[in-house]
């Protein structure tokens, strides 16, 4: 998840490790239990400890969420898009993504 979040390939981060592609894959697919030796290098590929690693995906998750949700304008959105229809959810979404897509002008 950390790997394809930072847009890596499994080649590109075994080169960060210095180990095979075949076992990064392994890892991934809990074909392989990585060393200790190998989480660090792992961690550090990744720029992250080896208890962030380690850490339970839900609880991540929640993690960046409440994160998320400290930002203020993402806390103000957030309260009222229960409040919309799916076609308003849609339209608001195609606007942003269309206002985001455009450079920015200089204030």
């Amino acid at each position: 998840m950390l790997r394809l979040r930072l847009g890596l390939s499994q080649r590109h981060l075994a080169g960060r490790m210095a180990v095979p592609r075949t076992y990064v894959s392994k890892i991934e697919n809990e074909k392989a239990t990585p060393t200790l030796s190998s989480l660090e290098r792992l961690a550090r590929a990744l720029n992250v400890s080896i208890p962030d690693l380690l850490a339970d995906p839900e609880r991540v998750r929640e993690e960046q969420i409440a994160e998320l949700l400290r930002e203020q304008f993402v806390a103000k959105l957030a309260a009222d898009v229960s409040k919309l229809s799916e076609p308003q959810m849609r339209q608001i979404l195609a606007s942003v993504h269309e206002m985001a897509s455009r450079p920015r002008r200089a204030a």
